[in-house]
């Protein structure tokens, strides 16, 4: 009996002396999407643009004009065909050969950067109405920027479609129809649906990287 107490009582020591089990929190942070990185990385890319203008320039006072300065500077680190008047290859969507007409920012790219700028400036405190990206001017310019290039490239830029619900029936049945129950004559439920240009000359605005690191998530 005493080599069982003794035991006992070295076990409480024992447990005594173990740490506290604690609860783990499960961690419910997720790494942030692609649209919501390159979004940020936009949002910094802009800020450092008007830092480095000149004269410096602050969101405050950002108007749709200075959101066209931007895009404008931007062409110079296109990387699209833009073919001109007068070029053989004028509305050539695939030229057999190469041609000196210059390199400009896609359409597609500019739409879907001032999306992201768009959105940006109201997550970081700007009012929708005093938005620069929503500007009249912007929408104008991007608008003839897709037409523009859709002459020069041969192209055709149309709007992407709804996809529409592919309703589908399940066990159709004749409405109004009706079954014998019995010596009652019952009218059927209704079936279940089921749904299956040129730079601005401001040297070192921001670098070919930056640029590129811009316009890559559209």
């Amino acid at each position: 009996m005493a080599a069982v107490a003794a035991a006992a009582a070295g076990a409480l020591a024992a447990n005594s002396t173990d740490p506290v089990p604690t609860r783990r929190v499960p961690d419910n942070s997720s790494p942030p999407s692609r649209y919501e990185s390159q979004k940020r990385r936009d949002w910094n890319t802009f800020g450092q643009y008007l830092k480095n203008h000149r004269p410096p320039l602050a969101l405050s006072r950002c108007s749709g004009a200075h959101v066209l300065e931007f895009l404008r500077y931007l062409d110079q680190f296109g990387k699209t065909k833009v073919h001109i008047n007068g070029c053989p290859f004028f509305g050539h969507p695939h030229p057999p050969a190469p041609c000196p007409c210059p390199l400009k920012q896609a359409w597609g790219s500019l739409d879907a950067l001032i999306g992201r700028l768009r959105a940006a400036f109201e997550e970081n405190g700007g009012q929708p109405e005093a938005n620069p990206f929503g500007a009249r001017a912007v929408r104008l310019y991007l608008r003839e920027v897709r037409e523009m290039q859709a002459k020069a490239r041969g192209i055709a830029y149309e709007k992407k479609k709804r996809k529409r619900p592919n309703n589908k029936i399940v066990n159709p049945v004749q409405v109004g129809s009706s079954v014998q129950v019995g010596s009652l004559q019952v009218a059927e439920p209704m079936p279940m649906v089921g749904s299956v240009h040129h730079g601005l000359g401001h040297g070192g605005l921001i670098s070919a990287q930056l640029a590129d690191h811009l316009l890559q998530g559209s």
